[in-house]
């Protein structure tokens, strides 16, 4: 009986001492750093685009446009992409908190809205950090009538309005001109280029950008001779009438400007609750656009297939310009409700009609003869003082104001990065981590 007491202790003491040496559990194998696992999720208002490849490019004979769309195979990997563009509602909440934050850094400089960091990020230098957990259950108050110490507030926000002569009845009306983002990106492929320059330093490849973000409402007239659009012009980005149709107004630089607020935004949540940061949110490129649109159909016109752009029953089936001066066939004289129509078979929304929507591609005729075969696109960070013709963004999709042609999957067009129209818009992407969501991480 001894003897197996003896051997039990012995054995116990073995593990015990086994599992208190260097390298306890691999037996000196190689056997990777310990890491979170991570399963992946679908973000909130996107779909997945499962990978896979297409012919891209015109699907019927265009005299016209045939040496700007030739057909290529192309492969496309995962990703997720918003079911429906961005609408007024999602915009305003980008506006509001670049609104929050000048007030609260450059006016109210209250104590109870910033926090301090502690513990390994403790030494910050100084620098203040807005708790926007505090901000968000006592929201600064931009009126002087409304919850105890509101007109405090207001006298200190004073400077954040329109001042004499532009004043209107004496109105306190917000001066969005000092709505403005400030922002950094490193430019991968500028690093890319430049790899093996040892004059080059990681700083040459750093963008910072400071982007005005408020849409530019006046574009309801500036597009548009002699058109009565003042009612659109006062009320479309304000009025919460039109809270869930797609902002427009925003250039393409105000777009990707969004893209990273929120990658930002969505990365503070997951650093407070210590899970992986998503891939980050971006302009899809052309290709995506166009392969998403198809929904998975080949050869098809149209994102619900086609070739006609009615339903059995005669009803249109996006919103768009049906005939000479006839826009309210389709239901909507203007934009509309950003999940009108039925969406496609990835179950995206408007991918043709209702507003045109900005790509991060580089407009180039000839691009699909040089773009490789595996997730095309040319980029280019164009520069302030680069000549216009490098300044085009590829836009797809067509518009309220288009004629059916814009519509097709294949049809490609630009504008130029900083302008905005009243029939442009977008939608955000991001890059699905690993091969495919099926797949256990």
């Amino acid at each position: 009986m001894k003897q197996i007491y003896f051997l039990i202790v012995a054995l116990a003491g073995g593990i015990v001492l086994g599992g208190c040496g260097k390298g306890s559990g691999d037996r000196g194998e190689v056997t990777g750093i310990p890491q979170r696992t991570f399963r992946a999720e679908v973000p909130y208002g996107m779909v997945y685009i499962p990978a896979g490849s297409f012919l891209m490019g015109q699907t019927d004979q265009d005299v016209t446009f045939a040496q700007i769309a030739q057909t290529k195979q192309v492969t496309v990997p995962a990703f997720f992409m918003d079911e429906t563009e961005i609408t007024n509602s999602q915009y305003k909440q980008f506006v509001n908190w670049v609104r929050d934050s000048i007030a609260i850094t450059n006016y109210l400089n209250d104590p109870k809205y910033f926090i301090t960091p502690k513990g390994a990020n403790a030494n910050t230098n100084g620098k203040k950090y807005i708790n926007w957990t505090y901000v968000k259950h006592y929201p600064i108050s931009f009126n002087p009538s409304g919850k105890k110490g509101a007109n405090a507030n207001f006298n200190k926000l004073q400077g954040m309005f329109y001042q004499g002569d532009d004043k209107i009845f004496d109105r306190n009306e917000l001066d969005v001109r000092l709505l403005k983002y400030n922002y950094s990106l490193f430019v991968e492929r500028d690093a890319a280029n430049y790899r093996w320059d040892k004059t080059k330093k990681r700083s040459d490849f750093i963008l910072r950008d400071t982007v005005p973000v408020y849409p530019d409402t006046l574009v309801w007239l500036s597009d548009f001779t002699y058109a009565a659009n003042e009612p659109m012009v006062e009320n479309y980005f304000s009025h919460p009438a039109y809270r869930n149709y797609p902002v427009v107004g925003v250039t393409w630089r105000q777009a990707r400007a969004f893209t990273v607020w929120r990658t930002r935004y969505n990365d503070a949540y997951k650093d407070s609750h210590h899970l992986p940061h998503r891939a980050p949110y971006r302009l899809p490129t052309e290709t995506e656009f166009e392969y998403a649109a198809r929904g998975g159909r080949i050869g098809t016109d149209y994102p619900w297939g086609g070739p006609y752009i009615k339903n059995a029953k005669g009803c249109l089936l996006a919103n768009f310009k049906p005939g000479r001066g006839n826009y309210t066939d389709d239901g909507g004289a203007y934009t509309v409700n950003v999940r009108s129509y039925f969406p496609n078979d990835y179950g995206l929304y408007n991918m043709a009609g209702n507003v045109a929507e900005w790509t991060s591609s580089a407009f180039d005729e000839s691009a699909s003869t040089f773009v490789h075969d595996l997730a095309p696109s040319l980029e280019y960070e164009a520069k302030p003082n680069d000549p216009a013709v490098l300044k085009r963004k590829v836009v797809r999709g067509g518009s309220w104001k288009d004629v059916g042609y814009f519509l097709q999957n294949s049809t490609r067009t630009y504008e130029y990065q900083d302008t905005a129209k009243s029939y442009i818009g977008f939608r955000c992407v991001t890059h699905y981590l690993g091969r495919d969501i099926k797949d256990k991480h």
